[in-house]
């Protein structure tokens, strides 16, 4: 049998999504589709059944990326297709990202899951993940702003016509408001304050709505010293997550495959004392079982060594 390294396995455990917004263009021929799992107002529970059992028997395994956003019919949906499968196959990973930032984390794990990692590693790579996807958007108000922490200020100006804000869901919630509309390069945040940004290279994806601005491409990409900039379509719960249609949302992310699985192995790995799945952190994820306490404190020493794993940009990774 050939030396699979980074490599494709023999059986790729199955990505799954809840929404077809959720699943970019790949970045590369070897990344993976998607399988999409409607709520059930597209489909029914005998056709979700079938088709769950499907990629199961062709899989193995599956990993469903579910946000925390999504609306509460889906989520039952898949606890109760899990539990009548009765499979302990089936990992259901919550995600509180927004809608861009999580369908970046879905492609993340999409190509990693054409490496050689076991799907209980998998699984709980997404919370790792999670940390290095920097998340936001340009919004023309944070009226009805719920998922990131807003002053009673920032509230009161975002009723204003015209004013712009500059919004960071993750991994820290930030918010700054661009004077002038925030419409060109020129245009800097009050006070001096900028958005913390990613201490590696990334590269930034971005997804327009009705807002007219070039900030996240002319602005802050140059700061954040992001690598390239692709375009993807505003996915359709965005306007929902982020409480305005008037927005251009943007996340800066890892694209190297080499510095994903880099990261990813560098994390220390435990065993599962419930379903004996492969683990990162200190929780299961397929079936949510939290590490005894006497091993939970170990996985926090490989957080350092995760960081390091990134180095000073992506083109520093070996192979």
């Amino acid at each position: 049998m050939r030396d699979r390294g980074i490599g494709e396995p023999d059986v790729p455990t199955a990505i799954a999504v809840t929404s077809a917004d959720l699943v970019l263009p790949p970045t590369d021929p070897r990344t993976p589709p998607a399988a999409v799992l409607p709520g059930p107002d597209a489909r029914p529970l005998d056709a979700a059944l079938v088709d769950v059992r499907q990629l199961l028997d062709q899989h193995g395994h599956l990993v469903v990326v579910c946000p925390d956003a999504a609306p509460p019919a889906t989520v039952q949906r898949l606890y109760a297709v899990r539990a009548l499968l009765e499979s302990d196959r089936i990992a259901i990973v919550r995600t509180a990202l927004p809608p861009l930032g999580a369908a970046v984390l879905v492609r993340q794990l999409r190509q990693l899951s054409a490496c050689d990692f076991s799907p209980g590693v998998l699984a709980s790579a997404a919370r790792l993940l999670t940390h290095y996807v920097y998340a936001g958007a340009v919004l023309g108000s944070v009226a009805k702003l719920d998922h990131v922490p807003v002053g009673l200020g920032s509230h009161l100006k975002g009723w204003l016509p015209g004013a712009h804000f500059a919004v960071l869901a993750g991994p820290t919630p930030q918010l700054v408001r661009l004077p002038g509309g925030g419409g060109g390069s020129g245009h800097r945040a009050a006070d001096g304050e900028q958005l913390a940004g990613p201490e590696f290279a990334t590269d930034l994806v971005v997804a327009r709505g009705q807002l007219q601005s070039d900030w996240p491409t002319a602005t802050l990409g140059p700061r954040w010293r992001v690598r390239a900039v692709q375009e993807a379509p505003l996915p359709e719960s965005s306007a929902r997550w982020w409480g305005t249609g008037r927005l251009v949302e943007f996340t800066a992310y890892l694209p190297d495959l080499n510095v994903l699985h880099q990261l990813v192995t560098s994390v220390r790995r435990e065993t599962c004392h419930w379903c004996r799945m492969e683990l990162l952190g200190d929780r299961c994820g397929f079936c949510a079982a939290p590490l005894p306490p006497a091993e939970a404190a170990a996985p926090a020493l490989a957080a350092p060594a995760a960081r390091t794993a990134i180095g000073p940009g992506p083109g520093a990774a070996p192979r």
